[in-house]
């Protein structure tokens, strides 16, 4: 799809510094800024290197401050905001337009008569960000000088610069950089310019959109070499930034590549539906925006070196790393619906790896080698990803492989395990104690565990059940007894029928919630997954319509659903503030793009509408053109005109989109 702003985005400070782009380079960096050029997060940055991948990223190059020479006249691309509220330089004047090409985004500066184009991507599989600068017209040469700014920290930390004197040594083409004696060293590096050694420290960038999260928002960086070159109409200049000393100069071919890559992305979508569904999904006459979804679902795709040709998911960026619950969510839509199957095979293997008493992971730690286990969901969706997986592939040699891990998950369930999650008598299951959160509405702040679920939510069961009748159709396909999953699955099955409330004419939220008798009735999206799942329906027709119904006239916004009923008292329809407040109100009203997939699928099982259900969709088009271009985003605003929040690309809600239109074209046809 075109996304393309010119002087009225550009121009603006206000709205090109709310833009903002991302790359990525599949081990778990990435590059990422605004158009502006303003540093606006602590998440910005030229190279956040995987130290090890794919986590331990690492803020690396923060930025380059460029200034252009031109007949006799200095033009600045670069725009500073600093802690006094000046903006300084305001190079942001001078971007005639910005675009992504496929992923990458492109300025074009105009200078005078002179035109200056720029473009930043990344080596995929290394810590290696290229940026490239080529004169594309003029009536005389330009020089063009750039300032590398530089730190060493963790992405979620801040810097203050006091005496830190970083090791800054000369190289043939640029120079090393080694922050301290056990750091890793990262090379800044250019195809042709001159270049010059410094060590100043800028001090006191200010970083507006952290202060609108309540976190500290001051930052410095050091300045510590100068690029100077000039460039001749038709010549470019590659700066290269990387944890790799023999990183390639050439940033033409490197270029070419990462272009040649991403052609390749496209072309093996084409060529998985022409093969495997030919007369019922046509690819080729998708719109503009969903393929570039499918550039998009590519960026969360990463590897997971431990194990052998190991895949995970990041989760969103700029600050998750692969959460287990988010992984298998989102699997389907960025594997399968992208034509990637073999991809969806390894991150199962992957994750088959870490189960434990009959979990998979939550969390795996920024810091640290522990996995955290405290999530009821993530295991049950990986029977779901398994079975969609099979669904598409017909791999039977992966069911042979993964099921005496599965039945083992089965057994720690039913007998219980941590959390006090297990089966109870009426075959539903039970999760939760004191203190821990576990399902995905699972914001916690100190103690306080903002919506704890505990008993058995809605979702889980569910989940629960469509993972029991997995596993008795596994048991069948590769000739093992099924008898014992087939009965638990009636069981649950019937017992189900306890969320049903005819009084409210939707699903109650939690039975015997905080491990009382009480049934929690309150309005939440949490029951669109029983009709949506595609095991077969948990509930009637009448109460499938009743729940779409439901959610539709509460919760249903332009880019999701919202986590409460605007009708309850606890509702919030505003996101923002410190930490306390947005965790507080993270499930509260807070509208999650992820939903918006289950709950088109639903509207289409009950209505049978692909017109509908397109239309419903139409609105995260324009989305790709806003906040994290050429993405989606994590959640957004309750109320009206629902700002979008959180993490600027999330990988379950570009699978979700993803997966629901492949999903609609299936039953078009």
């Amino acid at each position: 799809m075109s996304i393309n702003f010119g002087r009225e985005i550009c121009g603006d400070r206000t709205k090109s510094e709310e833009y903002e782009w991302l790359v990525t380079n599949g081990i778990g960096g990435y590059a990422s800024g605004t158009i502006s050029g303003m540093l606006t997060r602590r998440y910005h940055g030229l190279l956040v290197g995987a130290l090890k991948p794919p986590l331990e990223r690492s803020l690396l190059l923060s930025k380059l401050d460029e200034t252009v020479r031109y007949r006799d006249r200095h033009y600045p691309l670069h725009t500073n905001r600093w802690a006094d509220g000046t903006v300084k330089p305001s190079g942001y004047q001078n971007i005639e337009s910005f675009a992504l090409e496929e992923s990458i985004p492109k300025w074009s500066f105009a200078c005078a008569d002179a035109l200056l184009q720029k473009r930043i991507w990344m080596q995929y599989g290394q810590n290696t960000t290229y940026i490239q600068y080529a004169l594309e017209r003029g009536s005389s040469p330009m020089m063009l000088s750039i300032k590398a700014l530089v730190n060493y920290r963790d992405y979620h930390g801040s810097t203050i610069g006091d005496n830190w004197q970083m090791q800054v040594d000369r190289m043939e083409k640029g120079v090393c950089i080694k922050a301290f004696s056990t750091a890793t060293p990262f090379y800044l590096l250019s195809d042709r310019a001159n270049f010059a050694l410094a060590h100043d420290w800028y001090k006191g960038f200010d970083l507006a959109i952290e202060s609108e999260r309540g976190l500290s928002d001051r930052e410095d960086h050091l300045h510590v070499v100068t690029f100077d070159v000039k460039l001749e109409v038709g010549e470019t200049l590659t700066i290269i930034a990387s944890t790799e000393a023999d990183a390639s100069l050439d940033g033409k071919f490197a270029l070419q590549i990462e272009r040649d890559r991403e052609t390749k992305l496209l072309e093996t979508w084409h060529s998985f539906y022409s093969l495997n569904y030919p007369f019922k999904i046509s690819t080729q006459s998708a719109p503009d925006w969903i393929k570039q979804l499918v550039l998009a679902a590519d960026q969360f795709i990463v590897d997971r070196p431990e194990q052998d040709n190991g895949k995970t998911i990041i989760a969103g960026y700029h600050w998750f790393s692969d959460w287990g619950r988010d992984t298998m969510i989102s699997l389907t839509g960025l594997t399968l619906a992208t034509g990637r199957p073999e991809i969806a095979r390894s991150i199962l293997l992957t994750f088959a790896q870490y189960l434990d008493r009959g979990m998979l992971p939550n969390r795996f730690p920024d810091v640290g080698e522990n996995p955290e286990y405290n999530t009821v969901d993530a295991t049950l969706w990986y029977f779901e990803a398994i079975r969609a997986y099979h669904a598409a592939t017909g791999d039977d040699h992966l069911l042979h492989h993964l099921f005496p891990a599965l039945e083992e998950v089965i057994d720690w369930h039913c007998k219980g395990t941590r959390y006090n999650i297990h089966l109870d008598s009426d075959g539903l299951l039970y999760a939760g104690e004191s203190g821990v959160q576990l399902t995905w509405m699972d914001a916690k702040i100190g103690d306080w565990v903002v919506t704890p679920r505990i008993g058995k939510p809605v979702e889980i069961n569910a989940l629960w059940y469509c993972a029991l009748a997995t596993m008795s159709a596994i048991a069948q396909k590769i000739g093992k007894p099924h008898d014992h999953y087939e009965k638990l699955a009636e069981r649950a099955r019937i017992g189900f029928q306890q969320f049903w409330n005819p009084s409210t004419g939707h699903c109650y939220d939690v039975l015997n919630s905080d491990g009382k008798a009480f049934n929690d009735d309150t309005l939440r999206p949490n029951q669109i997954f029983a009709v949506s799942l595609p095991i077969s329906p948990l509930l009637t027709e009448v109460q499938q319509k009743s729940i779409v119904d439901a959610c539709g006239r509460s919760l249903l916004t332009s880019y999701g659903l919202r986590s409460l009923s605007p009708e309850h008292p606890d509702y919030c329809g505003h996101y923002g503030g410190d930490s306390y407040q947005r965790d507080s109100v993270y499930h509260q009203g807070t509208v999650w793009g992820w939903l918006l997939g289950a709950f088109v699928r639903s509207h289409l099982r009950v209505y049978q509408n692909p017109e509908q259900a397109h239309a419903m969709l139409q609105p995260m088009s324009h989305h790709l053109q806003a906040s994290g271009l050429g993405s989606l985003s994590e959640i957004f605003d309750g109320d009206a005109p629902m700002r979008a929040r959180g993490c600027i690309a999330q990988a379950w809600t570009v699978a979700e989109v993803l997966q629901t239109w492949i999903f609609i074209e299936n039953l078009k046809r």
